[in-house]
Protein backbone atom coordinates (compact mmCIF):
# COMPACT_ATOMS: atom_id res chain seq x y z
CA UNK A 1 0.00 0.00 0.00
CA UNK A 2 2.91 2.39 0.47
CA UNK A 3 3.86 2.31 -2.90
CA UNK A 4 0.21 3.41 -3.87
CA UNK A 5 0.47 6.33 -1.46
CA UNK A 6 3.64 7.54 -3.25
CA UNK A 7 1.72 6.85 -6.01
CA UNK A 8 -1.03 8.56 -5.70
CA UNK A 9 0.90 12.42 -4.44
CA UNK A 10 2.51 12.68 -8.29
CA UNK A 11 0.97 15.85 -10.04
CA UNK A 12 -1.62 14.59 -12.46
CA UNK A 13 -1.45 14.96 -16.24
CA UNK A 14 -3.45 17.01 -18.19
CA UNK A 15 -4.75 16.68 -21.78
CA UNK A 16 -4.84 19.58 -24.59
CA UNK A 17 -8.50 20.39 -24.35
CA UNK A 18 -9.72 23.64 -22.39
CA UNK A 19 -11.95 26.03 -22.57
CA UNK A 20 -11.96 29.81 -21.36
CA UNK A 21 -14.68 31.73 -19.00
CA UNK A 22 -14.35 35.22 -18.07
CA UNK A 23 -10.68 35.52 -19.52
CA UNK A 24 -10.36 32.19 -17.46
CA UNK A 25 -9.03 28.91 -18.97
CA UNK A 26 -9.70 25.74 -17.48
CA UNK A 27 -8.49 22.27 -18.64
CA UNK A 28 -10.35 18.95 -18.76
CA UNK A 29 -9.47 15.78 -16.59
CA UNK A 30 -6.40 14.36 -17.56
CA UNK A 31 -5.23 10.73 -18.56
CA UNK A 32 -4.70 8.30 -15.74
CA UNK A 33 -1.64 8.24 -14.29
CA UNK A 34 -0.10 5.41 -12.48
CA UNK A 35 -3.30 3.53 -11.33
CA UNK A 36 -5.47 6.64 -10.18
CA UNK A 37 -8.18 8.15 -11.92
CA UNK A 38 -7.55 11.67 -10.81
CA UNK A 39 -10.34 14.97 -11.44
CA UNK A 40 -9.08 17.87 -11.54
CA UNK A 41 -9.83 20.72 -9.30
CA UNK A 42 -10.21 23.72 -11.53
CA UNK A 43 -12.75 22.37 -13.39
CA UNK A 44 -15.17 21.39 -10.74
CA UNK A 45 -14.95 24.67 -9.34
CA UNK A 46 -15.18 26.29 -13.14
CA UNK A 47 -18.22 24.67 -13.39
CA UNK A 48 -20.20 25.20 -10.12
CA UNK A 49 -19.39 29.04 -10.55
CA UNK A 50 -19.36 29.94 -14.27
CA UNK A 51 -22.28 27.00 -14.94
CA UNK A 52 -24.61 26.45 -12.29
CA UNK A 53 -24.09 29.57 -10.37
CA UNK A 54 -23.69 32.28 -12.92
CA UNK A 55 -25.97 30.67 -15.86
CA UNK A 56 -29.98 30.44 -15.91
CA UNK A 57 -30.38 27.82 -18.08
CA UNK A 58 -28.11 25.27 -16.47
CA UNK A 59 -29.43 26.54 -12.90
CA UNK A 60 -33.02 25.56 -13.98
CA UNK A 61 -32.25 22.41 -15.95
CA UNK A 62 -29.95 21.17 -12.28
CA UNK A 63 -32.80 22.40 -10.70
CA UNK A 64 -35.79 20.02 -12.23
CA UNK A 65 -33.39 17.54 -12.12
CA UNK A 66 -32.87 17.45 -8.55
CA UNK A 67 -36.28 18.48 -7.54
CA UNK A 68 -37.49 14.82 -9.10
CA UNK A 69 -34.92 13.11 -8.42
CA UNK A 70 -35.29 13.70 -4.83
CA UNK A 71 -38.62 12.67 -4.55
CA UNK A 72 -37.86 9.01 -4.92
CA UNK A 73 -37.79 6.58 -1.91
CA UNK A 74 -35.96 3.15 -1.05
CA UNK A 75 -37.38 0.22 -0.85
CA UNK A 76 -36.02 -3.56 -0.90
CA UNK A 77 -37.31 -5.46 -3.62
CA UNK A 78 -37.88 -9.38 -3.96
CA UNK A 79 -36.32 -11.36 -6.69
CA UNK A 80 -37.97 -15.16 -7.60
CA UNK A 81 -35.95 -17.03 -10.37
CA UNK A 82 -34.80 -13.69 -11.35
CA UNK A 83 -37.78 -11.47 -11.48
CA UNK A 84 -38.68 -8.69 -9.45
CA UNK A 85 -41.25 -9.61 -6.60
CA UNK A 86 -43.19 -6.81 -4.12
CA UNK A 87 -41.59 -4.16 -2.11
CA UNK A 88 -40.75 -4.11 1.42
CA UNK A 89 -38.73 -1.82 4.38
CA UNK A 90 -36.18 -3.45 7.03
CA UNK A 91 -34.57 -1.61 9.70
CA UNK A 92 -31.54 -1.70 7.28
CA UNK A 93 -33.57 0.90 5.54
CA UNK A 94 -32.85 3.62 8.43
CA UNK A 95 -29.05 4.33 7.03
CA UNK A 96 -30.64 6.14 3.87
CA UNK A 97 -34.28 7.50 5.33
CA UNK A 98 -31.51 9.54 8.42
CA UNK A 99 -28.06 9.56 6.64
CA UNK A 100 -26.74 12.24 9.01
CA UNK A 101 -28.27 13.76 11.95
CA UNK A 102 -31.06 15.52 10.34
CA UNK A 103 -30.71 14.57 6.62
CA UNK A 104 -33.41 13.05 4.40
CA UNK A 105 -33.35 10.49 1.76
CA UNK A 106 -34.31 13.61 -0.21
CA UNK A 107 -31.18 15.59 1.09
CA UNK A 108 -29.22 12.15 -0.04
CA UNK A 109 -30.39 12.34 -3.61
CA UNK A 110 -30.04 15.98 -4.12
CA UNK A 111 -26.24 16.06 -3.16
CA UNK A 112 -25.97 12.83 -5.36
CA UNK A 113 -27.21 14.61 -8.32
CA UNK A 114 -26.02 17.57 -8.00
CA UNK A 115 -22.35 16.11 -7.82
CA UNK A 116 -23.19 13.61 -10.69
CA UNK A 117 -24.38 16.57 -12.65
CA UNK A 118 -21.09 18.87 -12.18
CA UNK A 119 -18.52 16.44 -11.94
CA UNK A 120 -19.48 12.86 -13.21
CA UNK A 121 -19.59 11.41 -10.08
CA UNK A 122 -20.92 10.98 -6.77
CA UNK A 123 -19.39 9.38 -3.65
CA UNK A 124 -21.19 8.44 -0.19
CA UNK A 125 -19.32 6.30 2.31
CA UNK A 126 -20.35 5.07 5.60
CA UNK A 127 -16.93 5.18 6.79
CA UNK A 128 -18.57 6.29 10.27
CA UNK A 129 -20.91 3.50 11.39
CA UNK A 130 -24.56 4.57 11.18
CA UNK A 131 -24.22 7.55 9.16
CA UNK A 132 -23.52 8.69 5.90
CA UNK A 133 -20.66 11.55 4.00
CA UNK A 134 -20.99 12.93 1.09
CA UNK A 135 -17.34 13.60 -0.28
CA UNK A 136 -16.83 16.34 -2.83
CA UNK A 137 -15.78 14.35 -6.23
CA UNK A 138 -13.24 16.87 -7.00
CA UNK A 139 -11.25 15.34 -3.77
CA UNK A 140 -11.74 12.10 -4.70
CA UNK A 141 -9.04 9.54 -6.36
CA UNK A 142 -9.79 6.20 -8.10
CA UNK A 143 -7.28 3.77 -6.86
CA UNK A 144 -6.92 0.81 -9.53
CA UNK A 145 -3.89 -1.92 -9.52
CA UNK A 146 -2.67 -4.58 -11.28
CA UNK A 147 0.45 -6.85 -11.46
CA UNK A 148 2.08 -5.38 -14.26
CA UNK A 149 4.23 -1.99 -13.67
CA UNK A 150 2.36 1.05 -11.82
CA UNK A 151 2.70 2.98 -14.63
CA UNK A 152 0.64 0.69 -16.68
CA UNK A 153 -2.17 -0.10 -13.67
CA UNK A 154 -5.37 1.36 -15.25
CA UNK A 155 -4.66 -0.16 -18.95
CA UNK A 156 -3.73 -3.58 -17.96
CA UNK A 157 -5.84 -6.06 -18.82
CA UNK A 158 -6.25 -7.79 -15.32
CA UNK A 159 -6.50 -3.74 -13.68
CA UNK A 160 -9.36 -4.26 -10.78
CA UNK A 161 -10.62 -1.11 -8.40
CA UNK A 162 -8.59 -0.97 -5.47
CA UNK A 163 -10.32 1.63 -3.23
CA UNK A 164 -10.77 5.66 -2.90
CA UNK A 165 -8.38 8.30 -1.51
CA UNK A 166 -10.25 11.21 -0.16
CA UNK A 167 -7.56 14.14 -0.06
CA UNK A 168 -8.88 17.66 1.16
CA UNK A 169 -6.28 20.04 0.84
CA UNK A 170 -6.59 20.16 4.72
CA UNK A 171 -2.70 19.55 4.51
CA UNK A 172 -3.50 16.42 6.63
CA UNK A 173 -2.89 12.75 5.64
CA UNK A 174 -5.58 11.68 2.87
CA UNK A 175 -7.95 8.70 4.16
CA UNK A 176 -8.17 5.17 1.78
CA UNK A 177 -11.44 3.42 1.26
CA UNK A 178 -11.89 0.33 0.28
CA UNK A 179 -14.87 -0.42 -2.64
CA UNK A 180 -17.17 -1.52 0.07
CA UNK A 181 -17.32 1.28 1.92
CA UNK A 182 -18.09 3.67 -0.65
CA UNK A 183 -21.37 4.32 -3.28
CA UNK A 184 -19.73 4.92 -6.74
CA UNK A 185 -22.52 6.91 -8.12
CA UNK A 186 -21.80 7.59 -11.57
CA UNK A 187 -24.63 7.48 -14.00
CA UNK A 188 -22.64 8.68 -17.85
CA UNK A 189 -19.81 6.68 -17.73
CA UNK A 190 -16.23 8.45 -19.20
CA UNK A 191 -15.31 7.25 -22.19
CA UNK A 192 -11.48 7.59 -21.18
CA UNK A 193 -11.68 6.16 -17.77
CA UNK A 194 -12.37 2.90 -16.56
CA UNK A 195 -14.56 3.61 -13.53
CA UNK A 196 -15.34 7.82 -13.34
CA UNK A 197 -18.31 9.50 -14.73
CA UNK A 198 -18.68 12.19 -16.92
CA UNK A 199 -20.70 15.24 -16.48
CA UNK A 200 -23.57 16.04 -19.20
CA UNK A 201 -22.41 20.04 -19.04
CA UNK A 202 -18.72 18.32 -20.51
CA UNK A 203 -20.52 18.32 -23.89
CA UNK A 204 -22.07 21.37 -23.87
CA UNK A 205 -19.43 23.92 -22.41
CA UNK A 206 -18.89 25.95 -25.32
CA UNK A 207 -22.89 26.53 -25.43
CA UNK A 208 -23.14 27.63 -22.05
CA UNK A 209 -19.91 30.44 -22.40
CA UNK A 210 -22.08 30.83 -25.79
CA UNK A 211 -25.36 31.68 -23.50
CA UNK A 212 -23.20 33.64 -21.02
CA UNK A 213 -21.66 35.71 -23.53
CA UNK A 214 -25.11 36.70 -24.88
CA UNK A 215 -26.15 37.60 -21.74
CA UNK A 216 -23.02 39.85 -20.58
CA UNK A 217 -23.87 41.72 -24.32
CA UNK A 218 -27.48 42.24 -23.52
CA UNK A 219 -26.04 43.87 -20.26
CA UNK A 220 -23.73 45.52 -22.06
CA UNK A 221 -26.13 47.08 -24.30
CA UNK A 222 -28.05 48.51 -21.48
CA UNK A 223 -24.77 49.29 -19.81
CA UNK A 224 -23.76 51.39 -22.49
CA UNK A 225 -26.79 53.40 -24.15
CA UNK A 226 -29.78 51.28 -24.44
CA UNK A 227 -29.45 52.87 -27.69
CA UNK A 228 -27.99 51.39 -31.32
CA UNK A 229 -24.60 52.00 -31.65
CA UNK A 230 -23.40 55.29 -33.08
CA UNK A 231 -20.27 56.57 -34.82
CA UNK A 232 -19.76 60.53 -34.28
CA UNK A 233 -17.50 62.01 -36.81
CA UNK A 234 -15.95 65.62 -36.19
CA UNK A 235 -14.78 68.12 -38.08
CA UNK A 236 -10.71 67.59 -38.93
CA UNK A 237 -10.39 71.36 -37.53
CA UNK A 238 -10.86 69.92 -33.92
CA UNK A 239 -8.18 69.41 -32.10
CA UNK A 240 -7.41 66.56 -29.82
CA UNK A 241 -8.58 67.89 -26.56
CA UNK A 242 -11.98 69.03 -27.81
CA UNK A 243 -12.59 65.49 -29.04
CA UNK A 244 -12.01 64.33 -25.39
CA UNK A 245 -14.11 66.72 -24.09
CA UNK A 246 -16.76 66.35 -26.58
CA UNK A 247 -16.51 62.24 -25.44
CA UNK A 248 -16.89 62.80 -21.88
CA UNK A 249 -19.80 65.20 -22.03
CA UNK A 250 -21.99 62.67 -24.20
CA UNK A 251 -20.82 59.83 -22.34
CA UNK A 252 -21.89 61.37 -18.87
CA UNK A 253 -25.18 62.23 -20.70
CA UNK A 254 -25.98 59.87 -23.12
CA UNK A 255 -24.43 56.17 -21.98
CA UNK A 256 -26.09 54.17 -19.29
CA UNK A 257 -29.94 53.18 -19.07
CA UNK A 258 -30.46 55.43 -16.60
CA UNK A 259 -29.73 58.27 -19.33
CA UNK A 260 -31.27 56.11 -22.28
CA UNK A 261 -33.59 57.74 -24.83
CA UNK A 262 -32.71 62.00 -24.32
CA UNK A 263 -32.38 63.79 -27.15
CA UNK A 264 -28.89 64.08 -28.61
CA UNK A 265 -27.67 67.47 -29.08
CA UNK A 266 -24.60 67.99 -31.12
CA UNK A 267 -22.27 71.10 -32.46
CA UNK A 268 -21.07 72.09 -35.40
CA UNK A 269 -19.18 69.91 -37.46
CA UNK A 270 -20.41 66.72 -35.54
CA UNK A 271 -22.41 63.74 -37.17
CA UNK A 272 -24.05 60.81 -36.00
CA UNK A 273 -24.38 57.55 -37.91
CA UNK A 274 -25.70 54.27 -36.60
CA UNK A 275 -23.87 51.42 -37.54
CA UNK A 276 -25.41 49.04 -34.60
CA UNK A 277 -28.92 47.13 -34.63
CA UNK A 278 -31.58 47.20 -31.19
CA UNK A 279 -32.52 44.17 -29.27
CA UNK A 280 -35.46 43.14 -31.79
CA UNK A 281 -33.03 43.34 -34.91
CA UNK A 282 -30.06 41.12 -32.92
CA UNK A 283 -33.49 38.79 -32.16
CA UNK A 284 -31.28 37.36 -28.52
CA UNK A 285 -34.11 35.08 -28.45
CA UNK A 286 -34.28 33.01 -30.90
CA UNK A 287 -29.91 33.16 -30.35
CA UNK A 288 -30.31 31.77 -26.71
CA UNK A 289 -33.12 29.66 -27.67
CA UNK A 290 -31.27 27.83 -29.95
CA UNK A 291 -28.90 27.27 -27.22
CA UNK A 292 -31.53 26.14 -24.42
CA UNK A 293 -32.70 23.75 -26.51
CA UNK A 294 -29.14 21.84 -27.01
CA UNK A 295 -28.62 22.81 -23.19
CA UNK A 296 -32.01 20.38 -22.26
CA UNK A 297 -31.19 17.91 -25.18
CA UNK A 298 -28.05 17.30 -22.93
CA UNK A 299 -29.80 17.29 -19.61
CA UNK A 300 -32.23 14.83 -20.83
CA UNK A 301 -35.16 17.44 -19.50
CA UNK A 302 -37.56 18.35 -22.49
CA UNK A 303 -37.72 22.56 -22.87
CA UNK A 304 -40.94 22.55 -22.09
CA UNK A 305 -40.92 21.13 -19.11
CA UNK A 306 -38.32 23.23 -17.65
CA UNK A 307 -39.93 26.71 -19.21
CA UNK A 308 -37.39 27.15 -22.26
CA UNK A 309 -38.83 29.54 -24.82
CA UNK A 310 -38.52 27.22 -27.67
CA UNK A 311 -40.62 24.68 -25.35
CA UNK A 312 -43.28 26.88 -24.82
CA UNK A 313 -43.48 28.25 -28.41
CA UNK A 314 -46.45 26.41 -31.23
CA UNK A 315 -47.94 22.79 -30.29
CA UNK A 316 -45.66 22.09 -27.34
CA UNK A 317 -48.26 22.71 -24.98
CA UNK A 318 -51.07 20.87 -26.68
CA UNK A 319 -52.17 18.14 -23.77
CA UNK A 320 -50.78 15.09 -25.80
CA UNK A 321 -47.44 16.88 -26.27
CA UNK A 322 -46.82 17.71 -22.56
CA UNK A 323 -47.76 14.58 -21.54
CA UNK A 324 -45.25 12.90 -23.81
CA UNK A 325 -42.67 15.51 -22.44
CA UNK A 326 -43.62 14.36 -18.92
CA UNK A 327 -43.39 10.95 -20.28
CA UNK A 328 -40.26 11.37 -21.63
CA UNK A 329 -38.31 13.10 -18.59
CA UNK A 330 -39.57 10.22 -16.14
CA UNK A 331 -38.80 6.76 -18.02
CA UNK A 332 -35.83 8.48 -19.95
CA UNK A 333 -34.04 10.13 -17.95
CA UNK A 334 -35.33 9.68 -13.99
CA UNK A 335 -36.01 6.13 -14.03
CA UNK A 336 -32.33 5.47 -15.03
CA UNK A 337 -31.29 7.72 -12.53
CA UNK A 338 -33.00 6.07 -9.89
CA UNK A 339 -31.71 2.77 -10.97
CA UNK A 340 -28.50 4.19 -11.05
CA UNK A 341 -28.56 5.67 -7.70
CA UNK A 342 -30.40 2.00 -6.05
CA UNK A 343 -27.25 0.16 -7.32
CA UNK A 344 -24.65 2.30 -6.24
CA UNK A 345 -25.87 2.96 -2.72
CA UNK A 346 -26.80 -1.06 -2.65
CA UNK A 347 -22.60 -1.38 -1.65
CA UNK A 348 -22.69 0.49 1.83
CA UNK A 349 -26.68 -1.49 2.73
CA UNK A 350 -26.99 -4.13 4.12
CA UNK A 351 -29.10 -6.09 1.85
CA UNK A 352 -31.56 -9.26 2.55
CA UNK A 353 -30.84 -12.50 0.94
CA UNK A 354 -33.03 -13.16 -1.84
CA UNK A 355 -33.43 -9.74 -2.45
CA UNK A 356 -32.13 -5.97 -4.41
CA UNK A 357 -31.95 -2.20 -3.53
CA UNK A 358 -34.90 -0.44 -5.16
CA UNK A 359 -36.39 2.92 -5.71
CA UNK A 360 -40.06 3.23 -4.34
CA UNK A 361 -41.47 6.16 -7.07
CA UNK A 362 -45.64 5.51 -5.92
CA UNK A 363 -45.73 8.70 -3.81
CA UNK A 364 -44.25 10.73 -6.47
CA UNK A 365 -47.10 13.29 -7.61
CA UNK A 366 -45.00 14.16 -11.26
CA UNK A 367 -45.61 10.54 -11.71
CA UNK A 368 -49.69 10.44 -11.20
CA UNK A 369 -50.76 10.51 -14.88
CA UNK A 370 -49.07 7.12 -14.89
CA UNK A 371 -51.10 5.68 -12.20
CA UNK A 372 -54.44 5.49 -15.43
CA UNK A 373 -51.68 3.11 -17.54
CA UNK A 374 -51.34 1.17 -13.72
CA UNK A 375 -54.87 1.18 -13.43
CA UNK A 376 -55.55 -0.34 -16.92
CA UNK A 377 -52.47 -2.66 -16.62
CA UNK A 378 -54.19 -3.78 -13.10
CA UNK A 379 -57.71 -4.45 -14.89
CA UNK A 380 -55.83 -6.94 -17.12
CA UNK A 381 -54.10 -8.53 -14.52
CA UNK A 382 -57.19 -8.94 -12.68
CA UNK A 383 -58.80 -10.09 -15.82
CA UNK A 384 -56.09 -12.72 -15.73
CA UNK A 385 -56.40 -13.77 -12.51
CA UNK A 386 -60.02 -14.65 -12.84
CA UNK A 387 -59.70 -17.25 -15.97
CA UNK A 388 -56.84 -18.69 -14.23
CA UNK A 389 -59.09 -19.57 -11.17
CA UNK A 390 -61.68 -20.08 -12.74
CA UNK A 391 -59.63 -22.93 -14.95
CA UNK A 392 -58.72 -24.72 -11.54
CA UNK A 393 -55.48 -22.99 -10.36
CA UNK A 394 -54.45 -22.42 -6.73
CA UNK A 395 -55.53 -18.44 -6.11
CA UNK A 396 -52.38 -18.08 -3.98
CA UNK A 397 -50.64 -19.42 -7.25
CA UNK A 398 -51.98 -17.16 -9.66
CA UNK A 399 -51.71 -14.35 -7.90
CA UNK A 400 -48.13 -15.06 -7.28
CA UNK A 401 -47.85 -15.78 -10.64
CA UNK A 402 -49.34 -13.00 -12.38
CA UNK A 403 -47.29 -10.22 -9.95
CA UNK A 404 -43.83 -11.81 -11.23
CA UNK A 405 -45.19 -12.79 -14.24
CA UNK A 406 -44.19 -15.99 -13.85
CA UNK A 407 -46.42 -19.06 -14.97
CA UNK A 408 -43.86 -21.32 -13.53
CA UNK A 409 -45.37 -20.46 -10.42
CA UNK A 410 -49.13 -21.46 -11.24
CA UNK A 411 -50.48 -24.56 -9.41
CA UNK A 412 -53.16 -26.75 -10.59
CA UNK A 413 -56.24 -27.24 -8.06
CA UNK A 414 -56.86 -30.90 -9.54
CA UNK A 415 -60.54 -29.09 -10.06
CA UNK A 416 -62.13 -27.93 -13.48
CA UNK A 417 -64.93 -25.42 -14.35
CA UNK A 418 -68.35 -26.84 -14.94
CA UNK A 419 -68.67 -26.07 -18.33
CA UNK A 420 -66.05 -28.35 -19.22
CA UNK A 421 -67.82 -31.69 -17.53
CA UNK A 422 -70.18 -34.31 -19.08
CA UNK A 423 -72.67 -34.69 -16.63
CA UNK A 424 -71.87 -36.67 -13.96
CA UNK A 425 -68.40 -37.17 -14.11
CA UNK A 426 -67.61 -33.72 -12.36
CA UNK A 427 -65.63 -33.97 -9.05
CA UNK A 428 -67.60 -34.05 -6.19
CA UNK A 429 -70.86 -34.01 -8.21
CA UNK A 430 -73.93 -36.43 -7.35
CA UNK A 431 -74.71 -39.46 -10.21
CA UNK A 432 -77.77 -38.82 -12.41
CA UNK A 433 -80.71 -41.51 -11.18
CA UNK A 434 -82.29 -42.83 -13.73
CA UNK A 435 -86.08 -42.13 -13.82
CA UNK A 436 -88.40 -44.87 -12.74
CA UNK A 437 -91.14 -46.93 -14.26
CA UNK A 438 -94.29 -47.05 -13.04
CA UNK A 439 -96.36 -50.00 -14.63
CA UNK A 440 -99.71 -48.21 -13.37
CA UNK A 441 -98.94 -45.19 -16.25
CA UNK A 442 -99.51 -45.63 -19.20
Amino acid sequence: MTSLWQHARRPATRDDDSWSVAGNVYYGTGRPIDGMERPFSPEFEAKVRHAYKSNGPVFALMTVRQMLFSEARFQFRQMRNGRPGELFGTADLALLETPWPGGTTGNLLSRMIQFADLEGSAYVTNYNPGRLKMLRPDWVTIITGSEEEPSLASEAIDSELLGYMYDPPTGSEPWFLLPEQVAHFAPIPDPEFQFRGMSWITPVIREIVGDTAATRHKLKFFENGATPQVVVSLDPSVTPEKVKKFQALMDSDHRGVDTAYKTLYLGGGADVTVVGKDLHQLDFKATQGAGETRLAAAAGVPSVVVGFSEGLAGSSLNAGNYSSSRRRLADGTMRPLWREAAGSLAQIVNVPAGADLWYDDRDIAWLREDQHDAAEIQGLQSRTIRTLVDAGYEPETVVAAVAAEDYSLLKHSGLYSVQLQKPGTGSGAPSPTPPTTDPEVP
